[in-house]
């Protein structure tokens, strides 16, 4: 038996690994891609959240804010798998229960992450940090055997467009500054082609400059795609809102345009403050 014929064994059998699996549609039929109900979670008795409910539409673009501890951060961890919550259900569209999924598989599905350290490799170019993200759906062996295809190629290329590195492709990670290791890490999560984005505090560390270099980038990547910008910085937050929730305890204290949300009392009394 070949290589081949071994391989196309391994997929008729019953159990087939998650890379082999044929990509199953994200059913949007109410127009909502992710559905987060009932959610609970408690660490040595602090509730990290608490009955909470969020509903996404799909190609929106949506801001988290809260203070620390509020629960942000914790719930992006529920939804990427990589925490497991003690109770409520995450769905991915109509169909796909996240809870029941590990984050490789998360992943694939087409739900990317950012965090707020940009994590590129340093000694690789910034077109080999993007091709080694690259969506694939192949065992190792084959990933290492295969070559970069014209579409694939061209696929990086759009990527260094959208992200502002075109002239950038050739050099080393680790000489870009803050704000382009930042935005080489979103053009990583890009060429994967997601459908949700889940960023957390993009700006953070940016000069004025570059935050509004990644305003104009993150607002020109929602309605293809759904993003969920997670930030501190209450400027860059007017600066792309279109809908804003505010976390509070692990629950759902607000919702709304940011006039609105400035507007609410519950939210200055224990968010907002002086900073409006």
């Amino acid at each position: 038996m070949n290589f081949t014929q071994g391989l196309e064994e391994l997929k008729t059998r019953d159990q087939v690994w998650s890379f082999m699996q044929e990509d199953v549609p994200v059913d949007i039929s109410h127009q909502v891609i992710l559905y987060v109900e009932g959610l609970n979670l408690s660490f040595d008795g602090f509730k990290a959240l608490n009955d909470l409910n969020l509903y996404v539409n799909d190609g929106e673009l949506r801001c988290l804010i809260g203070a620390n501890g509020a629960g942000k951060t914790t719930l992006m961890d529920v939804i990427t798998g990589k925490t497991a919550c003690d109770s409520g259900s995450v769905f991915f569209g109509q169909t796909h229960n996240l809870l029941n999924r590990d984050e490789a598989e998360i992943a694939q599905l087409g739900i990317g992450r950012k965090f707020q350290k940009p994590t590129v490799f340093e000694a690789l170019s910034v077109f080999d940090n993007l091709e080694l993200s690259l969506k694939s759906n192949k065992g190792v062996i084959a990933t290492l055997l295969a070559r970069l295809s014209t579409e694939q190629s061209d696929r990086i290329l759009q990527v260094l467009d959208t992200i502002g590195l075109q002239a950038q492709g050739t050099m080393l990670a680790g000489s870009l500054s803050h704000g382009q290791k930042q935005w080489l890490e979103i053009g990583m999560l890009l060429v994967s082609e997601p459908r949700l984005l889940l960023i957390d505090e993009p700006v953070a560390g940016m000069t004025a400059e570059e935050g509004e270099r990644t305003a104009e980038l993150l607002i020109s990547l929602a309605g293809e795609r759904t993003v969920i910008v997670v930030e501190h910085d209450m400027e860059f937050v007017r600066s792309i809102a279109r809908t804003v929730t505010v976390l509070h305890q692990g629950s759902v204290l607000a919702e709304g345009s940011m006039d609105q949300i400035q507007n609410n009392q519950a939210v200055i009394d224990v968010y907002l403050g002086e900073s409006q």
